[in-house]
């Protein structure tokens, strides 16, 4: 999805391009429906909420409209996802109970124990250290409360392969991928309990081939008008270069959950 522009990877064309493929709001896979299987289960009602890298917002306005999340904070890294995000709390009525705010890349900025739940969407890719983040994700919480997001795991700790390197470059994004095992080990020693990691990639193998039909087939030409064949182009190549990994299983997207105990 690379080709940064503006010094920004998730630049208006980028966001068109994505919403074209999830629905208005929405930079990842799934769109809603994806969020309310990650959700199952979960009571967000009055909650406060924590959205590591927000995106456009889609999903904040959904936490808060369907789910009943009392306030949710999203955060991200750039200014047009952030500009997006705002106006589209606008418009749904609920920028009373969203806030969005730009942060830098390290420890999150608040106090400890200062959100009900911290969740994210496909964004802590962006993040290398897992068990930094991990720790990180702990102290903000309170006691009671979860950590639940969905996020692009590798299927191991070896050298990439060849195929999922040459999927990673085509990405042009910073991806820092973890293994479903590292991702427990970081969340075990945090601190968390009631730990689960469940694999997608059945899902999303099938889902991507769905999307690269759609982008190459009847969405190409709107799109080619409206973002150029350039970046079309390329972005059906970073489809094609993702199948073959989601295959073989070394691109797993996974829902991860975990609980920080009352005591």
């Amino acid at each position: 999805m690379g080709q940064a522009e503006n010094g920004e990877l998730y630049h208006d064309r980028m966001i068109g391009i994505l919403e074209r493929l999830w629905g208005d709001g929405w930079l990842s896979p799934g769109g809603p429906d994806e969020v309310r299987r990650l959700l199952d289960g979960m009571d967000l009602a009055g909650k406060s909420i924590l959205d590591i890298g927000c995106g456009a917002g889609g999903i904040d306005v959904l936490l808060v409209k369907e789910f009943g999340a009392g306030y949710v904070c999203g955060i991200d890294v750039e200014d047009t996802v952030l500009a997006n995000a705002r106006a589209r709390a606008e418009k749904a009525g609920c920028a009373g109970s969203i806030g969005v705010v730009k942060v830098v890349p390290g420890p999150l900025p608040f106090p400890p124990g200062t959100f009900d739940i911290v969740f994210s969407k496909d964004s802590i890719v962006h993040i290398p250290a897992k068990h930094t983040l991990m720790q990180d994700v702990f102290r903000v919480l309170k006691p009671g409360g979860w950590f639940v997001a969905s996020d692009w795991l590798i299927g191991h700790d070896d050298e990439p392969s060849r195929q999922m390197k040459n999927y990673i470059a085509s990405e042009g994004l910073d991806f820092g991928m973890a293994s479903p095992g590292r991702y427990r080990d970081a969340m075990e020693k945090a601190g968390f309990t009631d730990i689960t990691v469940t694999s997608r990639n059945a899902w999303y193998r099938e889902r991507a081939r769905q999307e690269l039909e759609t982008l190459s087939g009847p969405l190409y030409g709107e799109a080619v008008q409206a973002l150029g064949q350039e970046f079309v182009d390329h972005n059906v190549t970073i489809w094609r270069n993702m199948i073959p990994v989601l295959d073989s299983g070394e691109h797993c997207p996974t829902h991860l959950r975990g609980f920080k105990p009352l005591a």
